[in-house]
C-alpha cells in the first residue's frame, strides 16, 4: 500500500510506543483514546492530529491499527470505523482478544470493503518500545502484504499464521506459555529464596542453562526485589486466560495451567494486585 496515513487507537503501554514508532517511520497521521487527554498527549509528541471520533480518525486514515483491552471495545471500533473509513483501507488489530470476535470485526469490514489483519503480539512493554514484538497474523496474504511497512516498524518477527482468527489462535497457545513458564519461574525462584541462594549468582547461571527463558531474565532480578510495576498487568493475563479456557474446552485439551494459572491471578486480584505485573505471582509461591 503506498501513501501509508496510519491511525493508532489505544494509547496504553503497548500503543503510545508502537505508535511511536510509526510516527518515526513517517506513517503515522493520527491518535485516538477512550481517554482524551492520553491521545492529546501522544499527539502532541509526535506532531500528529488527535481526532475527537473514531470516525474522524477512520475517515482521515487507510490503515488504523487498534490495540485496546476487551473483545467488546474491538467490535465497538469495527463498528464504528465500518461506518466511516473509505473501502479499500485496512484494519490491524493487535489486541488479545477471541478468535470469534476477530472474525465477527472482519466480518463487520469486509461488508463495507476494508479489510482487516489479526495482529495480536508478543514481547512484552520492552519489545514495544524497542521495535522488537513477535507479530502473530491472521488474514488475507494480499491484505496483509499492503500493510506490512506499517507491521515492520515494531515488528522483530511477523508470521502469517493463516486466516482470519489464526493470529489470535496463536496469541492463546503463546499465553498458556506464559503462563506456565511464570508459574515455574516464580515457583522455582521463591524457593531460591528460601535456600538461601544469591541472585546475582544464581540468575545467570540459570539464564544460561536449560532452564534459560525471557520471563526469567527480564523479570528475575525484579521479581525477586518485589519490584512490579515493570510490565504486563496480570489482570490482563487472567482476561487473555479466560478466552484460552473457552478453546481448550472446545478443543477437549488438559487444561491445567489454564485453571491453575486462573485461581492464582484471581487470588492476586481479590488482593488487590491486578495492576502488577504477572511476575507478582512469587507473592503466592512464598513461605507464608
Amino acid at each position: 500500500m503506498s501513501d501509508i496515513k496510519a491511525g493508532f487507537i489505544g494509547m496504553g503501554a503497548m500503543g503510545v510506543p508502537m505508535a511511536g514508532h510509526l510516527a518515526r517511520a513517517g506513517l503515522l497521521a493520527a491518535v485516538w483514546n477512550r481517554t482524551p487527554a492520553k491521545a492529546a498527549a501522544a499527539a502532541r509528541e509526535h506532531a500528529v492530529a488527535a481526532p475527537a471520533t473514531v470516525a474522524d480518525l477512520a475517515r482521515d486514515c487507510n490503515v488504523i491499527a487498534l490495540c485496546v483491552s476487551a473483545d467488546r471495545d474491538v467490535l465497538e471500533l469495527a463498528h464504528a470505523i465500518a461506518a466511516s473509513a473509505a473501502a479499500g483501507s485496512v484494519v490491524i488489530d493487535h489486541s488479545t482478544v477471541s478468535s470469534v470476535t476477530a472474525r465477527a470485526a472482519h466480518e463487520l469490514l469486509a461488508a463495507r470493503g476494508i479489510g482487516f489483519i489479526d495482529a495480536p503480539v508478543s514481547g512484552g512493554v520492552e519489545g514495544a518500545r524497542n521495535g522488537k514484538l513477535s507479530v502473530m497474523a491472521g488474514g488475507d496474504a494480499a491484505t496483509l502484504a499492503r500493510v506490512r511497512p506499517v507491521l515492520e516498524c515494531y515488528a522483530a518477527k511477523l508470521n502469517h499464521m493463516g486466516p482470519v482468527g489464526a493470529g489470535q489462535n496463536t496469541k492463546a497457545v503463546n499465553q498458556v506459555l506464559v503462563a506456565g513458564i511464570a508459574q515455574a519461574v516464580c515457583e522455582g525462584l521463591a524457593l531460591s529464596e528460601q535456600l538461601g541462594l544469591d541472585p546475582a549468582v544464581l540468575l545467570p547461571t540459570l539464564g544460561a542453562g536449560a532452564a534459560g527463558n525471557w520471563f526469567l531474565d527480564k523479570r528475575g532480578a525484579s521479581m525477586l526485589a518485589s519490584q512490579f510495576g515493570v510490565g504486563f498487568k496480570l489482570a490482563l493475563l487472567h482476561k487473555d486466560l479466560g478466552i484460552v479456557r473457552e478453546l481448550a474446552v472446545a478443543a477437549g485439551t488438559d487444561r491445567s495451567v489454564i485453571e491453575k494459572s486462573l485461581a492464582d491471578y484471581a487470588a492476586l486480584m481479590v488482593q488487590g494486585h491486578g495492576d502488577e505485573d504477572i511476575s507478582a505471582l512469587i507473592r503466592l509461591k512464598r513461605r507464608h
